[in-house]
């Protein structure tokens, strides 16, 4: 079975436990979350296969995931964009922040989460045991999404893009090149 690192809220390793045991007893552990963007700035977005043991058919950034217990974020970022997308890009850590949501199936997650974001103007090769779908939206449209129909979106996502500089992705402040 998959083991996730336990953490504690400054993301020292405290142990480590069953990947669905901690999202049952809603224990603090380390993930990431990947937001691919393309040069016109829009956001590339997942859908969340159907098979998934939570959230699934939701709408969220590009991948997610944890590190494995040997494994720093860099390794681990890249595994796992290509592992679902099928790309490849520089990726650069944007923030991190802890989050707790009750998911579907009485399922907690809590994790200490570390967003790391990179520019790609490839379309990926989804691994549709991970991704159903996918779309590049703009910030703009993605917003209205969220506020038309929240329940289509992963609650680490809405949680994201309320951190992401909404200036950097606003059509109007860079030019197309």
């Amino acid at each position: 079975m998959d083991k996730v690192v336990l953490v504690n809220s400054d993301n020292d390793v405290i142990g480590f436990e069953d990947k669905i045991v901690a999202h049952q007893r809603g224990l603090l552990h380390r993930a990431f979350s990947i937001i691919i963007y393309n040069k016109r700035r829009e956001l590339l977005l997942q859908r969340r296969a159907d098979t998934k043991y939570h959230t699934p058919g939701l709408w969220t950034n590009t991948c997610c995931s944890h590190p494995f217990i040997d494994e720093g974020y860099k390794e681990a970022v890249n595994r796992r964009l290509e592992e679902e997308m099928g790309m490849s890009t520089y990726l650069t850590k944007y923030c991190s922040f802890i989050y707790k949501a009750k998911l579907n199936n009485n399922l907690i997650e809590h994790e200490h989460d570390t967003v790391f974001l990179g520019q790609s103007n490839s379309l990926p090769r989804i691994n549709k045991d991970e991704v159903c779908d996918y779309k590049y939206i703009s910030y703009e449209d993605l917003e209205q999404q969220i506020e038309h129909s929240p329940n289509k979106f992963t609650p680490w996502f809405k949680l994201i893009i309320e951190k992401l500089d909404k200036d950097f992705f606003i059509k109007k402040h860079f030019n197309y090149a």
